[in-house]
């Protein structure tokens, strides 16, 4: 879904891709705002990337928009949907930090509970066997 700047504000539009039959552009996308809530004008705006990255807009008001989309009506690929944007996951555990009660909501791989930073430095000042039941297999 995109924007169409009409009456000092955006407004949303229906978005569709494209076929561009010659090549010449990276990107093709028809903008379509159906009606401005305030001047009631069909508005439709073609923006076109080409491979230099150059921008370029065709925008069409009233009649005109309705031929030139009836023209470009069988090059289109798809329409793009409304989509959600992807939120995290609402799944945390708890941690207790200095007498406070906190959430971690780092995934359960990452964290580093009970893992020592310098493990090798452990097993050789022999402090590994202060830990009962503790074995090590390297």
């Amino acid at each position: 879904m995109g924007y169409l700047h009409c009456c000092g504000a955006l407004r949303k539009t229906r978005t569709f891709e494209i076929d561009d039959r010659y090549n010449k552009y990276k990107m093709c996308l028809l903008d379509i705002l159906e009606q401005c809530p305030i001047c009631q004008n069909y508005i439709l705006q073609l923006t076109r990337v080409d491979f230099l990255n150059n921008i370029s807009f065709i925008r069409k008001r009233n009649s005109k928009a309705i031929k030139f989309y009836l023209k470009l009506k069988p090059f289109i690929i798809h329409e793009f949907d409304k989509y959600k944007i992807p939120q995290g996951s609402k799944f945390f555990l708890y941690y207790n930090e200095f007498g406070s009660k906190k959430r971690c909501y780092s995934s359960l791989q990452s964290l580093k509970i009970g893992k020592f930073d310098n493990f090798e430095n452990v097993i050789k000042a022999n402090l590994i066997n202060k830990i009962p039941n503790f074995s090590y297999n390297k």
